[in-house]
């Protein structure tokens, strides 16, 4: 058997002073997006593209092929969803995101945050500055606390009284708009000033460590996180990537959480980013009125402008 580490040494630049690296990143950006059926014009050089046009095109067979499959992290995800929603009686199928762009490898999101021929990105939530030591992300508000606004799905494990209760079938609700962003949310910073611009989902694997390794006695243990963003919010993908690394392809077996018992904690989790869910009203989400409402209802004062979600008792899913 070859092992991917040395059949990936194959394939490595050499090391020499005329390569960009900024433009193979580009090239790499430019190669995932044609693989999933987009034009690709960041860089002036395509001849890359010409070489493994055949080769894109027989991936876009396949990926036509497999538009439901998902890699082994997300079906996990996908079938604690399925099954949470059965036993607590909501009819629903949500899926989750099926097309990404795949952030497989540090430094990405990065490129992408910005345009490319252009030092500043700005939208209603955030404004990204290309500097000397790197980026710079400012969001429109920074909210460093859950307090007051950790919700907590029914149907599990009893709901401490300082946490807010919230229906399964309001939270259906809520993950089914999450995954429906409007298209201004969804455009890729990096696309921004061409004429073809992209709007896709960008996705991350992440591995926090959970407990330390210690030398001799314990493995190191870590849980897998998926993350999910609209495209305008590739920053938000880099700030995490920056704290808790990349974790890789989440589609390759040696990535998968669950062929790796030593290390894995066995706990999966995901993150969706959605900050549309602040404009849904408690009406449309099927939430009582006040008069209508229980005590420990009444207590809650449930609202959609939150930061954190929790699924009880397994996996958290943060908007």
């Amino acid at each position: 058997m070859i092992d991917s580490k040395d059949n990936q040494s194959r394939y490595l630049q050499p090391e020499r002073r005329g390569i960009d690296k900024r433009q193979l990143t580009l090239q790499h950006i430019c190669l995932q997006l044609a693989a999933l059926g987009h034009d690709c014009h960041l860089t002036k050089d395509r001849s890359f593209l010409s070489v493994s046009y055949s080769l894109l095109r027989n991936y876009n067979q396949h990926r036509r092929l497999l538009v439901d499959y998902r890699c082994p992290a997300d079906q996990r995800i996908q079938n604690f969803l399925n099954d949470y929603f059965q036993r607590n009686e909501v009819d629903t199928q949500i899926s989750l995101p099926g097309e990404t762009f795949n952030l497989h490898e540090a430094g990405l999101a990065r490129e992408m945050s910005l345009p490319v021929e252009n030092n500043k990105h700005k939208s209603s939530l955030l404004e990204s500055y290309r500097v000397m030591q790197g980026v710079l992300h400012n969001p429109a508000s920074d909210r460093r606390t859950t307090q007051g606004v950790f919700h907590i799905v029914e149907g599990g494990l009893p709901i401490p009284f300082d946490k807010r209760a919230v229906p399964v079938s309001v939270y259906a609700k809520l993950l089914e708009t999450a995954l429906q962003p409007p298209p201004e949310l969804m455009e890729l910073p990096i696309t921004s000033g061409l004429d073809n611009k992209v709007n896709m989902w960008i996705s991350l694997l992440l591995r926090p460590v959970v407990r330390p390794k210690v030398a001799n006695v314990l493995p190191e243990k870590s849980l897998e996180v998926r993350m999910f963003a609209p495209g305008s919010l590739v920053a938000n993908l880099d700030f995490v990537e920056t704290i808790f690394g990349n974790a890789g392809d989440a589609f390759l077996p040696e990535n998968d959480a669950a062929l790796d018992i030593q290390h894995w904690t066995g706990h999966s989790g995901c993150i969706i980013l959605a900050p549309h869910l602040t404009k849904l009203r408690k009406k449309n989400l099927g939430l009582p009125h006040y008069n209508d409402a229980s005590e420990r209802q009444r207590g809650c004062r449930i609202t959609p402008i939150f930061n954190t979600f929790s699924i009880n008792p397994q996996y958290r899913i943060h908007k």
